[in-house]
């Protein structure tokens, strides 16, 4: 079976965990401190927070506001469920708004109508690995004192405006889950421009602690912590970090393996009614998901789904839908019309660093055999 992702991880990343169990120190400790301040660089950042999950990150950046009950924050419905789930953790309220159909992002233009007096924040998704148009986004939110948070979960090497994406952002958030391009297992980071966050949002992430265990073991001397606020234990330790850090290094080769495939599915699927995921005119993508739009008149995904599984090809629905999910039943939300076509008529096919053309060519294929009873085609 062609999987659909499978994370690049090899001896390298072996002997650095091995190394970080041979250190004694496993728990987050230098290793952490090396992989923040190597990824906040890579991504033009001023400071990183390595935290247990994106998910967790998000929380923190929200809780980091002050945001809470009675507020709202802005947020996809077409994202894992994640995203409106760590507006929820504070008490606030997610504000669901539609899409753009090219990149399956947030635009000011659909985030302005669902705009109140109560909105607080817009947290926008670089979906799948596509950079939404940021600057538009601030240039709505921030003369009303909305602050703009980017959930970055999939864009790590993406890039905006000439620049990676996450260079100026106020508060992004990352996931290193083995389906994102650099992973740690599981893990995440925040990174923020801002050092003040960026020092409270260390301290959120360990209980609160006025000194964390690190420096406590490193400072010479006894020292005893305080708790200075009811915070969270969202660590990562050092053997992901360890990880992370061999991981980051491959990290532009990742990626222009990824665009190179990619390019080759735009040629095979060139004229065949399919509609696949590509760079907007203000950035590019990493292409952390290959996703793409069935054509009119296809038969039900699901059909197409069982039948590229029986020619061993393992393809994903496209992009959920939060607010059609049973966990936001009954949560109000403006008519989203993209978001439910989007998570309807779209399919992820597989993607990985060390795909062949063989097998690209065995997912084209099995993709114009299940499209045929609709009399569509697919060169390849």
């Amino acid at each position: 079976m062609i999987p659909v992702m499978r994370p690049l991880l090899g001896e390298e990343e072996a002997l650095a965990a091995a190394e970080a169990v041979r250190s004694g120190w496993v728990a987050q400790g230098p290793r952490v401190r090396e992989f923040e301040e190597k990824f906040a660089a890579s991504v033009g950042a001023g400071h990183g927070v390595a935290v247990s999950s994106c998910t967790t990150g998000l929380h923190l950046a929200v809780h980091l506001l002050g945001i809470g009950p009675g507020d709202e924050v802005v947020v996809p419905s077409l994202s894992f469920i994640a995203t409106a789930n760590a507006v929820r953790y504070t008490g606030a309220t997610p504000v669901f708004a539609d899409v753009e159909a090219e990149t399956g992002n947030l635009s000011a233009s659909t985030v302005e109508p669902v705009l109140t007096e109560r909105t607080r924040a817009v947290m926008v998704v670089h979906q799948a690995g596509v950079p939404a148009d940021v600057d538009a986004l601030k240039a709505l939110c921030e003369p009303r004192g909305i602050v703009v948070i980017e959930d970055a979960a999939c864009a790590a090497g993406s890039t905006y405006r000439g620049k990676p994406v996450g260079t100026n952002a106020l508060l992004a958030a990352w996931s290193f889950h083995p389906r994102k391009l650099l992973t740690t297992g599981e893990g995440g980071m925040v990174t923020t421009d801002d050092a003040d966050w960026a020092v409270r949002l260390k301290r959120l992430r360990e209980h609160g602690m006025s000194v964390s265990a690190a420096d406590r073991h490193n400072g010479g001397s006894a020292v005893i912590e305080q708790y200075l606020e009811t915070a969270f234990n969202y660590r990562m330790t050092d053997i992901q970090a360890a990880v992370g850090l061999v991981q980051l290094s491959k990290l532009d080769a990742i990626i222009a393996r990824r665009r190179e495939l990619a390019a080759r599915y735009h040629e095979l699927l060139d004229g065949s009614g399919v509609t696949a995921v590509r760079d907007p005119e203000y950035g590019t993508t990493n292409y952390q998901s290959f996703w793409v739009w069935l054509p009119e008149g296809a038969p039900d995904r699901q059909e197409i789904l069982a039948g590229l599984a029986e020619r061993g090809v393992s393809a994903r629905r496209g992009i959920m839908a939060s607010h059609l999910e049973p966990a936001y039943e009954g949560h109000p939300s403006s008519p989203l019309p993209v978001t439910e076509a989007f998570t309807a008529r779209t399919l992820i096919l597989p993607l990985f660093h060390d795909m062949t053309e063989s097998e690209q060519d065995t997912v084209v294929s099995a993709l114009s055999e299940t499209l045929h009873t609709s009399h569509l085609t697919v060169r390849g």
